[in-house]
């Protein structure tokens, strides 16, 4: 990754601002249960702060696979309300490599009750508040699904954005699980999050084959990093709508262009091909081939990411570049230091 911009650590690197980590394939591995004695499951509590998913299915609300149930001797992970972050996993994790990376959320033990890994902790805590999404498309509302981490990684944390408001969503910062980012899958206008927000397939062009996927971290310095990209999954050969262009398209702007290095960063398919990314040096290629751009909104200021009608992005990308250009003198520039780790490539 080639960027004069961006300062993160290898821990940021493996956070998910590096593509590697939004590649997920089509099987997702259960949880395994570590030690069961007895059978029987626990309930979804109802927290403050928890927002029950799916219930229909055997998980009964919480942020697992629809056939899987919170069973005696297992992490269950829980999804947490806008802007908020689930803030109990396995103390015991503190890198993200499977299968420790599963354990998010609350302990069932052999007797059915929940156990807290942080008894200090409140089952959910406030996000970093710099990143919302903006919905100026003309579609409908917006579904941003959020991934489960620590967990399985699916795409089951609802973000519904309604036609013309904003919505600040979950920013972690440096003392989240294994200092990973928020990863978020950017649905068409129109789509709930009751469709988006669960395992599907590539009959349609949203859930996890949706066009685009997003990211956002924060670290010890208060710059937040947020990133937008191609899905590389919308990509694959085996994807029919692989050569569509999308009706909507994606940016991000800074409330302070100043305090933003990495602007212009947009897809906007009214005026570029699928996998295309208008972008400063801040745009790169990862899993899949699929490009993306950073940007890095610095000491604590505040980026959006806005969806809007394919075509109609042209006079805000122009007017962030003019912005881009009146403050070039003011970046500075430093290298980037990557770590190269081992991704879990997930197949049917």
């Amino acid at each position: 990754m080639l960027m004069s911009i961006l300062l993160i650590s290898s821990a940021y690197a493996v956070a998910g601002l590096d593509d590697d980590n939004l590649y997920h394939h089509h099987k997702r591995p259960k949880a395994k249960s570590a030690g069961v004695k007895r059978s029987g499951t626990c309930s979804f509590p109802n927290y403050p702060g928890m927002v029950a998913v799916q219930k229909q299915g055997k998980n009964g609300g919480w942020a697992m696979n629809t056939d899987q149930e919170c069973s005696y001797g297992t992490w269950c992970p829980y999804a947490c309300e806008p802007g908020k972050l689930m803030a109990q996993w396995d103390s015991g994790v503190t890198t993200y490599s499977y299968p420790g990376s599963q354990n998010g959320g609350l302990f069932c033990d052999s007797n059915g009750n929940l156990q807290k890994g942080f008894p200090d902790r409140d089952y959910c805590v406030d996000g970093k508040g710099t990143v919302q999404i903006v919905n100026d498309a003309s579609g409908g509302d917006v579904a941003v699904c959020q991934t489960v981490l620590p967990g399985n990684e699916d795409m089951l944390i609802p973000n519904n954005v309604g036609k013309g408001t904003s919505l600040v969503i979950a920013v972690p910062g440096p003392d989240y699980f294994a200092s990973t980012a928020a990863h978020y899958y950017i649905n068409p206008p129109g789509i709930s999050t009751d469709q988006a927000c669960q395992w599907g397939s590539n009959n349609n062009p949203y859930g996890n084959w949706c066009a685009y996927v997003a990211g956002a971290n924060q670290d010890s310095n208060g710059n937040t990093f947020v990133k937008i990209g191609w899905n590389p999954i919308y990509l694959e050969q085996s994807t029919p709508f692989r050569n569509t262009n999308p009706t909507f398209g994606v940016r991000i702007e800074c409330d302070d262009p100043s305090q933003c290095d990495g602007l212009p960063c947009s897809i906007d398919p009214g005026s570029m091909a699928v996998n295309q990314v208008s972008a400063s040096s801040s745009s790169a290629s990862g899993a899949g081939g699929a490009n993306y751009c950073i940007v890095t909104a610095k000491n604590g200021a505040k980026a959006k990411i806005v969806v809007f009608d394919a075509g109609s992005g042209d006079k805000a990308k122009r007017d962030l570049s003019r912005s881009a250009i009146r403050h070039k003198d003011n970046k500075a520039t430093v290298t980037i230091t990557k770590t190269v780790t081992e991704t879990l490539i997930r197949s049917h």
